[in-house]
This record gives structure tokens, sequence and C-alpha cells, in this order.
């Protein structure tokens, strides 16, 4: 029984001093790779860090969806800005759609 115990101690040894020598050969594949402090976090908590990508992915969509809406509504502005200056100032208007090489009225 004490023979088998050292049989088993002994593999156990060297797949454990296998692991740790593969993992010391990936470590140069791997030195410049940054984790966000916020990965910890999510594993600390005991939730998969896969969820900090997929609400990093979930927030970014949101914040272009929203800077989107910012800018269709400046391009509507602008537009609008346009056509006013453009019935209240028509010559310096002219004036500003030629240096800007915009004969057509904007819409």
């Amino acid at each position: 029984m004490f023979i088998l115990m050292k049989i088993i101690l002994f593999l156990i040894r060297n797949f454990m001093i296998t692991g740790l020598q593969d993992i010391d050969k990936c470590r140069q594949q791997l030195h410049d790779i940054t984790v966000p402090l916020e990965v910890f976090d999510y594993i600390d908590q005991g939730r998969n860090p896969q969820l900090y990508t997929k609400e990093c992915l979930e927030r970014a969509l949101a914040k272009n969806e929203q800077v989107k809406g910012k800018i269709d509504t400046m391009k509507k502005f602008k537009s609008l800005l346009i056509q006013e200056l453009s019935k209240a100032f028509p010559e310096d208007m002219a004036k500003y759609k030629a240096i800007r090489g915009e004969d057509h009225p904007s819409s």
C-alpha cells in the first residue's frame, strides 16, 4: 500500500511539474497582455469574466447609438440653420456656399 501511495504522489508531482513547465513556456507569448482590473473584480465576485466583455460591448453600443443620435440632430440643425440664414442673408449665404463648393441648397 505504501509503494502504491508513493507511485501516486510521484505521478501527481510529475504532472504538476509538467504543467508548470508548460505555463512557463507560454509566459513569453503573454508578457504584453494587460487585463482590466474590473475583470478581477468579476472573478472575485464569482461572476464569469466574459460578462465583463459582454457588458463593455453593450455599453459601447448604447453610447454609439447616443452619439449617432447627436450627430443626426446636429446635421438637421445645420440644414435648418443654412435654410434660415439663406432666407435672411441670401447674398452672404450665396458667397458662403460658393466658398464651400455648395452650389445646390443643402437639405
